[in-house]
C-alpha cells in the first residue's frame, strides 16, 4: 500500500487507502535490543500487538468489546389466597399474581413493552427471584416478594382478603389480592389494587348476611373476577403470555377466589392462566398453590385450612448469541432461539456481561 506525505512533511495520510499497513513482526526473542517508547510491532509469539511504553513492553488492546443490549422477563412471586375467620366456612379472596415487566412484547396491565437494558461488558448484574406468598389459616393472605434484574423491579402479588365478621379488602401488589366476603351487607371488600406497568386490581368480594363469597386474585393481563353471587367466588384474572424463551408461556395469573360452602353446591373461583390456583373445593381441603416460577396467585382456603401459596417468580433474559459471557451464577437454564441465547432464573443468581 503506497503511503502519502500531506502538507505536514512528518504526516503520512492513510485515510484514501483501502488496504492494510503491514507492521514489523517477529517472536519475543526477535524484539528491538534498544526500543524506544512508542515502538508498535506485532508478536508472533503471543499472537498480539504490541507497543513499547519506554520501561516495558505491553500488548495493544485491539478487541474491545462494546455494550449490548439485553431483552427481560421479570416476573414476581404471587400472593397467597385469603381465608376466613373461626366460625365461618371461607369467602376468602384469591392472591394476586406477580408483577409483571418485560422489553419483549407487552408489560403487565397490558401497558407498552420497555426499553431493553445495555450491558457493559465485564460488568456483574444481579437477579433476585421472588418467592410467593405464604399459604394461611384463617386471616388475610400473604404478598410475594419482589423479583429484580438489574435497575428492573416488579413487585410481589397482594394476598387475598380476609371473609366473614372480619372481612379485608385485598392487598395491593404487582397484581391487587381479591377482596373478601362480608357477612355485612352492603360492606363489600374491594380488591387490591395493581401496579400500573404491572399487573391488575383483584375483583371485589361479595357481602351477604348468608353466604358472602371472595373474589378473584388479579392477573398480569385481566383483573381478577368480582365475586359474581351468593356463594360463587370470582375467579383469578388472566396473566401474559411471553414468548422470549421462544416458547408462549403465560405468567402470572391471579387465584381463585372462594364460595361460602363449597359444600353445598358453591361455586369455586378458578385460578387465571399463567399459573393461578383454584380456591378450595370442600370444607376440609386446602386451596391450590399457583405455580412455581409462573409467579401465579393462590387460591383462597377454606376455614381451619391453608390457603394455596403463591407462586415463585422467574427472571428471564434474552440476547445475542455472539455477546453471550457464559459467565453465570444460580444455575440458570441456558437455551437458544435462533441467533439468541435465552437465560431463565429459577433461583436467585448473577449474570456477568
Amino acid at each position: 500500500m503506497g503511503l502519502t506525505k500531506v502538507n505536514h512533511p512528518d504526516l503520512l495520510d492513510l485515510a484514501s487507502d483501502t488496504g492494510a499497513t503491514v507492521f514489523p513482526k517477529g517472536t519475543t526473542a526477535e524484539r528491538p535490543v534498544s526500543p524506544e517508547a512508542g515502538y508498535i510491532r506485532f508478536n508472533t509469539t503471543d499472537n498480539v500487538m504490541e507497543t513499547y511504553d519506554g520501561t516495558e513492553w505491553l500488548v495493544l488492546d485491539t478487541l474491545v468489546p462494546l455494550p449490548y443490549t439485553v431483552d427481560y422477563l421479570v416476573v414476581a412471586g404471587g400472593g397467597s389466597g385469603g381465608n376466613g375467620v373461626i366460625g365461618s366456612r371461607s369467602g376468602g379472596g384469591g392472591g394476586g399474581g406477580g408483577g409483571y415487566r418485560t422489553s419483549f412484547g407487552i408489560s403487565g396491565g397490558n401497558s407498552s413493552s420497555e426499553n431493553n437494558l445495555i450491558l457493559d461488558p465485564g460488568a456483574q448484574y444481579l437477579i433476585t427471584i421472588g418467592a410467593g406468598g405464604s399459604g394461611i389459616v384463617n386471616n388475610i393472605g400473604n404478598t410475594g416478594e419482589n423479583s429484580t434484574f438489574s435497575t428492573i423491579t416488579s413487585l410481589g402479588g397482594g394476598g387475598g382478603g380476609r371473609a366473614y365478621t372480619l372481612a379485608t379488602s385485598g392487598l395491593i401488589g404487582g397484581s391487587g389480592g381479591g377482596g373478601g366476603g362480608d357477612v355485612v351487607s352492603g360492606g363489600t371488600k374491594t380488591g387490591g389494587s395493581g401496579t400500573s406497568g404491572q399487573g391488575s386490581n383483584g375483583g371485589n368480594g361479595f357481602s351477604s348476611n348468608m353466604n358472602p363469597s371472595g373474589g378473584g386474585g388479579g392477573g398480569a393481563g385481566a383483573a381478577g373476577f368480582n365475586a359474581p353471587s351468593d356463594n360463587n367466588g370470582g375467579s383469578g384474572g388472566n396473566g401474559i403470555q411471553s414468548s422470549i424463551t421462544g416458547t408462549a408461556i403465560y405468567y402470572a395469573g391471579g387465584g381463585g377466589g372462594a364460595p361460602w360452602d363449597a359444600d353445598v353446591g358453591g361455586g369455586v373461583g378458578v385460578g387465571g392462566l399463567g399459573g393461578g390456583g383454584a380456591a378450595s373445593n370442600s370444607s376440609t381441603s386446602n386451596g391450590i398453590n399457583g405455580v412455581s416460577n409462573t409467579g401465579g396467585g393462590g387460591g383462597a382456603g377454606t376455614t381451619d385450612y391453608i390457603s394455596g401459596s403463591g407462586g415463585s417468580g422467574v427472571v428471564i433474559l434474552r440476547m445475542p448469541t455472539a455477546n453471550y459471557s457464559g459467565t453465570t451464577t444460580g444455575s440458570p437454564t441456558v437455551t437458544t432461539d435462533g441467533s439468541d441465547t435465552i437465560l431463565t432464573y429459577t433461583s436467585s443468581g448473577t449474570y456477568t456481561a
